[in-house]
């Protein structure tokens, strides 16, 4: 592999958002990259927010909220890590991941991801019945996406769609039933497909060389850098337009779309970090302003709850 222009050496010997230690709890941590987890969870808890204005909720409820998200991303992270091992070896990104670099055999992952997934069916089951017999269709479709770039260039909207569960399920988890209206939900998934799909394409600049030699498959590796940052950058419009919608449909007032807002904003300096021929800010667009984005996205809608 080629490293990108101005991207990480190949003899980087650590990804970033990883724990240093042997401990067994920072053993699993890195497994699933757990410091992601801010990436979505927020959303979650907006779904919880924007439910709230119909039913009441508990901090029981936010506990198992946590849990159910949490759980169905440590499966998910960890499925991946055992179906893209060999893959991860082959790349000098990823090869000092736990499962390749040794550090953790495929059997304990495996078990942890076992784990994880029977965690999240008891979540759904404390939440209720609807979220109980949905958590199979959770499951299978974020277990599906570790498949997916080895036969479609659309793999990071397959992600997308995954995390997009999070704020539906926060949702459903304390109303029981769907929006009205209907597309409130539908926008608000939207978003957060788009939102995930689209910065997942520009994590994926790193691996072009990669990608292409193995038989690999995203949208850079097919449209190109250029056209990559293009869509992405699509993409994260219609993010920014389906939360303004769902907020329509959501009747929320000008605090959410100050909120919607301040998103805008700060996707627009996350496409400004990484440009064509230069990916040494890729790791702040990626993880910083994305954790920023959700934390404060979240922070404006939990706002205007307490004052209405």
């Amino acid at each position: 592999m080629t490293a990108s222009p101005g991207g990480p050496s190949p003899a980087a010997a650590r990804e970033g958002q990883t724990f240093h230690g042997r401990g067994l709890l920072l053993r699993h941590a890195n497994l699933v990259r757990l410091p992601h987890t801010i990436f979505a969870l927020p959303f979650a808890l907006v779904g919880v927010v924007l439910a709230s204005y119909l039913a009441p909720i508990t901090w029981r409820d936010v506990v198992w909220v946590v849990i159910a998200f949490t759980s169905a991303r440590f499966a998910a992270m960890g499925f991946n890590r055992i179906v893209d091992r060999e893959i991860d070896a082959r790349n000098p990104r990823t090869r000092s991941r736990e499962i390749p670099s040794g550090a953790m055999s495929v059997r304990e992952a495996g078990i942890a991801v076992v784990i994880a997934c029977v965690i999240f069916v008891i979540a759904a089951w404390r939440l209720n019945t609807l979220c109980l017999w949905l958590s199979p269709v959770a499951l299978v479709w974020v277990l599906f996406y570790s498949y997916t770039k080895r036969f479609t260039r659309w793999s990071h909207l397959v992600l997308g769609v995954g995390l997009s569960i999070a704020p539906v399920g926060g949702y459903l988890a304390i109303t029981g039933h769907w929006s009205s209206p209907w597309w409130m939900l539908v926008a608000l998934a939207i978003a957060v497909a788009t939102w995930v799909g689209g910065f997942d394409m520009l994590y994926a600049l790193q691996d072009v060389s990669f990608d292409r030699e193995n038989g690999l498959y995203s949208v850079p590796a097919t449209f190109g850098e250029a056209n990559a940052l293009r869509i992405a950058r699509v993409m994260h419009f219609l993010t920014v337009a389906a939360l303004a919608i769902a907020g329509v449909g959501a009747g929320s007032g000008a605090i959410y779309f100050a909120g919607v807002i301040v998103a805008a904003l700060l996707l627009l300096y996350e496409h400004s970090l990484v440009k064509v021929d230069d990916f040494s800010r890729l790791d702040a667009a990626f993880f910083t302003m994305n954790g920023v984005i959700s934390i404060l996205f979240l922070g404006f809608v939990l706002a205007e709850r307490l004052l209405r």
